[in-house]
């Protein structure tokens, strides 16, 4: 008897599948790290995804929130620090972990991870006949039941799929509002709850990613003195020091890093026109493919923050209006990093996994000419015997992910799920 065929094609994303992802995009769970407002919308949509999931066997192997020892070590960003200084924070973030199957060691084991905290600006949830609507609705909601509609169809292939393999979900807080991962998927992955495959559930286009950058956030602050209009070079002119400075890092660092981008953000000082600024702050963030460029990006941005501010001194030294910021402005002027030393993922060397995921299971990789982005992913690297990639349905710009109007299509959570049912089929038949 010739085993099986795997799923093909999709997998239909049955009523109560539906049903779920709407009561799932009803829950606020906006992080608070962009709102500052504390819920327990996270506990909330946890309980329903594990109580959906506990239909196909899954049990709860650890639901909890993080604590105050999860923040320690490098790579917290200052934002996360800030936050848990109330300890309701760190009490609203829990993570969940599901498994199906007995536990087994990493080698049988498929980790998926997929977040269910989402950025801020809720959207109407709604539903129409190909597409459904609402805040994570691709950013990963969305994602987070099309993986559960996928392990159904695996088992209804393989109902003797548990024999061999286990499956873990971690279905985790602090992926947005740039927590970076450190208190919902870091600590879950110290914990071992990892596989020899390991899928994080993004979107990107149903293409696989086996690497990611991580990014750091340097922020260039100005503490001067304020002027009224009238004298305006009595006090310092943060607005014209911060303005040069960024166009300064734009071109000085415009080369970037192999593998990562620089991004020159948001600038503020003031709102008003009769007044001049003393203080303000300029924000920078610099991603990068590998640790070693990470160090080097960041080398280069604090050598061209000098080298500007050397710059401005000459330009604006004899400038009348400016001279009391030119002569101060090294001395009023701090960068500080707010975020840094993070991992970034590299590609494994598993040829057994790589052939499983793109020969076997058909998953095409992401283009080698296509940038690719940082998310909680970076937390594998280093993990010994695991090959991990990200892999989800929709596109973060095309489905409108952290903007207004965000939508996720019916027929790409059903690939999904077929993808997903055929990854846990060749892994059960896969001997080593």
């Amino acid at each position: 008897m010739s085993a099986p065929q795997i799923p093909a094609g999709q997998v239909e994303l049955r009523r109560a599948d539906r049903d779920l992802l709407l009561r799932l995009l009803a829950v606020d769970t906006v992080s608070p790290l962009e709102t500052g407002v504390l819920s327990d919308g996270l506990w909330q949509a946890q309980r329903a995804y594990a109580a959906a999931a506990a239909e196909q066997g899954f049990v709860v192997a650890r639901h909890e929130a993080p604590t105050a020892a999860d923040l320690t070590g490098t790579g917290v960003p200052e934002s996360v620090r800030r936050a848990a200084a109330d300890p309701g924070f760190l009490a609203c973030q829990p993570s969940l972990v599901l498994r199906l199957g007995p536990r087994r060691a990493a080698a049988r084991t498929v980790m998926f991870n997929v977040h269910l905290d989402t950025v801020a600006g809720l959207e109407p949830v709604r539903e129409e006949a190909d597409r459904i609507h609402g805040r994570g609705a691709v950013d990963a909601k969305g994602p987070a039941v099309a993986l559960l509609a996928g392990v159904r169809a695996a088992l209804e292939t393989e109902p003797r799929l548990t024999d061999r393999v286990t499956v873990l979900i971690q279905a985790v807080a602090g992926e947005e509002g740039g927590a970076m991962g450190v208190f919902g998927t870091r600590p879950l992955v110290r914990a071992g709850f990892t596989g020899r495959i390991n899928l994080f559930c993004e979107p990107t286009g149903g293409r696989l990613l086996d690497h990611c950058t991580a990014s750091m956030t340097a922020c260039l602050s100005v503490d001067g003195e304020d002027a009224i209009d009238d004298r305006p070079g009595a006090g310092h002119n943060a607005t014209v020091l911060l303005g040069y400075l960024a166009q300064h890092l734009a071109v000085a660092l415009s080369a970037g890093t192999a593998g990562g981008q620089v991004c020159v953000a948001g600038m503020h000082t003031g709102d008003a026109h009769n007044r001049v600024y003393g203080s303000g702050r300029l924000l920078l963030n610099l991603s990068y493919g590998t640790p070693e460029a990470g160090r080097a990006l960041a080398a280069a941005t604090e050598q061209a923050v000098a080298e500007g501010l050397a710059s401005f001194r000459t330009v604006f030294a004899g400038r009348p209006g400016f001279a009391r910021t030119a002569t101060d402005a090294a001395a009023v002027t701090r960068l500080e990093w707010l975020k840094r030393d993070l991992p970034a993922l590299t590609p494994s060397a598993d040829p057994v996994a790589r052939a499983l995921l793109e020969e076997h299971a058909g998953l095409p990789r992401w283009p080698a000419d296509e940038p690719g982005f940082t998310c909680d992913a970076i937390w594998m690297q280093g993990v010994p015997g695991a090959h991990t990639a990200v892999f989800g349905p929709g596109d973060l710009a095309a489905n409108r992910a952290h903007a207004a109007g965000e939508y996720v299509d019916v027929a790409d959570l059903e690939r999904y799920a077929a993808a997903i049912g055929r990854v846990l089929v060749q892994f059960s038949r896969t001997e080593s």
